[in-house]
């Protein structure tokens, strides 16, 4: 089971802002940590922590951050609309489109996804994959 995942980014502002515009929609919920952003999935009462938590950090070498080409991050959106939705607040948050919500047929028949880039050029996508919700709407 993977128990986090780090991005890095050299402006923790512009991080915040990008990623305050969908991670809460998704249940995530922000602390602080020595300067770096962590998200996090509620825990119930007695239990540990829900797993994966997304962190935000500034590399501990003291260099830049980049972005690493063919890494992503995908999180799980409820429906096609909460997709387009957190795309857009995305993207107005200070991201860039890295390919509109739409369904991906090399993924299979219901795979609905919308990628984009972090002020940092991290890659995120936001997907929902609901067999229910097939339909070519939007």
């Amino acid at each position: 089971m993977i128990a986090y995942i780090s991005v890095g980014a050299d402006d923790m502002k512009l991080a915040e802002r990008f990623y305050s515009a969908f991670l809460p929609d998704l249940g995530y919920h922000l602390e602080y940590y020595h300067g770096d952003l962590s998200f996090a999935l509620p825990a119930k009462s007695g239990h540990a922590a829900n797993q994966p938590e997304f962190y935000v950090k500034s590399p501990f070498n003291g260099l830049s951050a980049s972005a690493g080409n063919g890494t992503m991050v995908a999180f799980q959106a409820r429906n096609q609309q909460q997709v387009r939705d957190l795309h857009s607040a995305a993207i107005a948050a200070g991201g860039s489109d890295e390919g509109a919500p739409g369904f991906r047929e090399y993924y299979g028949p219901n795979f609905f996804v919308g990628y984009l880039r972090d002020p940092q050029g991290n890659k995120i996508a936001l997907f929902s994959s609901d067999p229910s919700e097939a339909e070519r709407n939007g």
